[in-house]
């Protein structure tokens, strides 16, 4: 898969087939219009092309609304479309000026002038231009004008994708990996670097990784303990560029992680923690891409540190049957 990071960076293709959107999460849902775009194009003999944006565009449209959580970061959205055997990866800066054309602008500018587009794979649901008035209808309406084919996504389709992300955001929040995980069609994963602690988890026998997550507006699974596994990076993972290749991890490990505010020591800040079980290499500043297995339990307060070391004892009894089993 070829990555651009601006429409400006992309060569208009002889036979583009096109699909546009988020694909937060490249999940089941998803998969379905990425096996339509990849079919359309064999069909065709064209080349696949998907068309994102960063930042979010409702970051731009509606900068005061804090409320947006991403499945993924941009890095791990670009892995999982590279999976997918997604040709091209144009991932735009999405701004004011763009979101300003008028449906015959984008797809005169953007579809035909900038993409190449010659069969555009898309659902019935699709808004696009200026106050999102572009629709269906104005794109096989200005499909003859402007030579291209129009395939629309099956309505239940576009209904999977949208049952797959409220499916996932709402396990997530809830500690229901597993069928998170199991909409997504892979484990979900949060990376970030490490940076330093205050040693406690060290000082009780339970070394952590403190993690500091990539992505601000990244989706944060409820507070408690999970079985995990960690790839560990030397930097951070970034896409620029060029042919995608998603590097390889130093090490891969299995784990416990926590997420909470540590009620038992202040309760104040929400930490991410990983205990990497067997493992006592320095990792200070290395990246590391957690992949969520099972939900333990729930965070909770302990009436004394050692009352809290000694549950943690049992999680990781528990965490490693898990691996075990």
């Amino acid at each position: 898969m070829k990555i651009y990071r601006s429409l400006d960076e992309f060569t208009p293709l002889s036979n583009a087939v096109v699909t546009i959107g988020t694909f937060d999460g490249v999940h089941i849902g998803h998969q379905k219009i990425l096996s339509k775009l990849r079919e359309c194009a064999e069909e065709n003999n064209g080349e696949t092309v998907l068309l994102t944006f960063f930042p979010h565009p409702r970051l731009i449209i509606n900068p005061d609304d804090d409320s947006l959580r991403l499945i993924n970061d941009i890095e791990e959205k670009a892995h999982h479309l590279a999976l997918a055997k997604i040709d091209h990866l144009i991932v735009t800066p999405f701004t004011r000026d763009f979101s300003n054309q008028t449906p015959e602008e984008y797809i005169s500018n953007v579809l035909v002038g900038k993409l190449g587009t010659k069969q555009i794979v898309i659902g019935y649901d699709h808004h696009f231009g200026k106050d999102r008035k572009g629709s269906m209808k104005d794109l096989k309406h200005y499909s003859s004008i402007y030579d291209y084919r129009v395939d629309q996504i099956p309505e239940q389709d576009i209904e999977d994708v949208a049952v797959s992300s409220t499916r996932i955001r709402e396990s997530l929040i809830k500690g229901d990996i597993e069928t998170a995980n199991k909409y997504l069609g892979y484990p979900f994963e949060l990376t970030g670097t490490v940076v330093r602690g205050d040693q406690i988890g060290r000082e009780i026998g339970f070394p952590t990784a403190n993690l500091n997550i990539h992505e601000s507006h990244k989706l944060i699974p409820a507070y408690g303990i999970y079985a995990v596994e960690a790839e560990i990076y030397p930097h951070v993972p970034t896409i620029g560029s060029g042919d995608y290749i998603h590097p390889e991890p130093e090490r891969v490990a299995r784990g416990m992680a926590y997420i909470g505010t540590r009620p038992t020591v202040d309760g104040m800040n929400r930490k991410i923690e990983i205990n990497l079980l067997d493992f006592e290499d320095d990792i200070y500043t290395k990246t590391i891409r957690v992949k969520f297995l099972k939900f333990i339990r729930h965070d909770r307060w302990f009436e004394s540190l050692d009352a809290m070391k000694e549950q943690m004892k049992n999680d990781e009894l528990e965490i490693r049957a898990y691996f075990n089993k």
